[in-house]
């Protein structure tokens, strides 16, 4: 049987935390307005890592 790597594209809050360096509520207030997207699975909340990596980018400093 192969095993293939299957990149994550939807991950949880403290991974979100963990891979931005935001907090919980920062996070949550760009999940809210819409800036940042996810999905909700049943009481679960998913953070689109491909819209984090993409407003990550636009906020980066090009200093």
């Amino acid at each position: 049987m192969l095993k293939e790597n299957i990149a994550q594209e939807w991950i949880s809050y403290p991974d979100a935390e963990r891979y931005s360096g935001l907090s919980h509520t920062t996070l949550w207030r760009y999940v809210s307005s819409g800036e940042i997207k996810s999905a909700r699975v049943g009481r679960s909340v998913r953070i689109h890592l491909p819209s984090l990596r993409e407003f990550m980018e636009e906020r980066a400093s090009s200093k």
